[in-house]
């Protein structure tokens, strides 16, 4: 990059984002700037300055901020790009973006702790009225023996989690530290996932019925299991649990697609979208809960989803469960949700399974 273009580059401070995209990028007739925020609007235009485009925008209220330039080259045709000024890149299930981490943030400790070794194993299991069979891979400490019952975690979005968000790499730094006890985890894959996770009954009786048997056959369990999931995911474990009260003894959702016609009229073109409000309706009008639950919830500060997280908290506190609501600083990303696992998900594991052992003198659910 010559030095003219070196000079053109994005530039950030506490309170904004100067994004730039200069002209030795290639030949681009218009530019747009697309951030991971709101996805139904129309991404804000760049404008022309002397050696390309530019947009300044003021700071939105997170720590971290993907985005990408969306441009219309000279030939017409179009493209979404990572921002050429900027190496720093974060994966997605999407392809890398841009991102920016503004002054102050730091990545979770847990990411560089001492971490206990594990393995996993991979299985498929199959239920009526479900295609295609669901695929699981199951995570376990290695000095736990395969026939050791452990706490266990079930995760939607299994793989993904673990790819993007390091899950189990989360519950193997906890374990070695002593902040939570020896527990396994289970990574369930998407499968057919708009229809699945939809507020589906077919695959909330998969679940409870088949898929956790299943787990439990595969795994000896000690204690109660939590369901975890985000978005679409978050949805579909609250919805198996609300419907086989028994099956879980937590939940953490984050960022949960809990739809309603007044606060989400730009979701309605998503084919699930009267199942999840009319699931969502039934359970604003629902009694008390027979079985409470201890429910952890996370939504960031610069999503779309923050208001119907907050009316689903009332929900379900109205129902009797114990529910805590925690507001983060990051938008509808995966970082976001791996950023919030500790402390979030970290204390409410320990509220439903207990500390483990200390291991090098650590006893907090949280690693500094």
């Amino acid at each position: 990059m010559s030095g003219q273009a070196a000079a053109f580059r994005t530039q950030v401070t506490a309170a904004d984002v100067t994004f730039r995209l200069p002209d030795e990028a290639g030949p681009v007739a218009a530019a747009r700037v697309w951030l991971d925020l709101s996805h139904h609007g129309e991404a804000p235009a760049m404008r022309r300055a002397a050696g390309g485009w530019e947009l300044r925008v003021d700071r939105p209220p997170v720590q971290r901020l993907e985005y990408l330039f969306a441009v219309k080259n000279g030939d017409g045709t179009r493209g979404m790009i990572c921002d050429p000024t900027n190496e720093a890149r974060t994966p997605t299930p999407f392809g890398d973006h841009s991102v920016i981490a503004f002054p102050g943030y730091r990545e979770p400790a847990w990411l560089a702790a001492p971490a206990a070794p594990g393995r996993s194993v991979s299985l498929t299991i199959r239920a009526p009225n479900l295609q295609p069979a669901v695929p699981v891979t199951i995570w376990s400490p290695d000095d736990a023996d395969d026939g050791a019952a452990l706490p266990l975690l079930v995760l939607h979005d299994g793989p993904e989690l673990d790819q993007l968000a390091s899950v189990t790499r989360f519950s193997a730094a906890l374990i070695g530290a002593g902040a939570l006890p020896a527990h396994r985890v289970a990574l369930l894959g998407p499968g057919d996932r708009n229809r699945w996770y939809a507020a589906n009954h077919a695959y909330g009786h998969a679940l409870t019925s088949v898929v956790m048997p299943g787990l439990r056959e595969a795994a000896a369990v000690a204690g109660p299991v939590t369901l975890a999931g985000v978005s679409l995911g978050a949805l579909a474990a609250l919805h198996a649990a609300v419907s086989a009260p028994a099956a879980f003894g937590a939940l953490f959702l984050q960022s949960g697609s809990f739809f309603t016609g007044a606060t989400d009229a730009q979701e309605r073109s998503f084919a699930g979208f009267r199942a999840v409000t009319s699931f969502v309706a039934r359970l604003s009008r629902a009694p008390a809960a027979a079985v409470p639950l201890d429910i952890g919830m996370t939504c960031g500060l610069a999503e779309e989803n923050l208001a119907n997280n907050r009316l689903m908290a009332a929900t379900l506190a109205r129902l009797g469960h114990h529910v805590e609501l925690t507001e983060v600083p990051d938008a509808h990303t995966f970082t976001g949700w791996r950023d919030a696992f500790d402390p979030q998900l970290a204390a409410l594991l320990s509220r439903v399974w207990g500390l483990g052992s200390p291991r090098g003198g650590a006893s907090a659910a949280r690693i500094s």
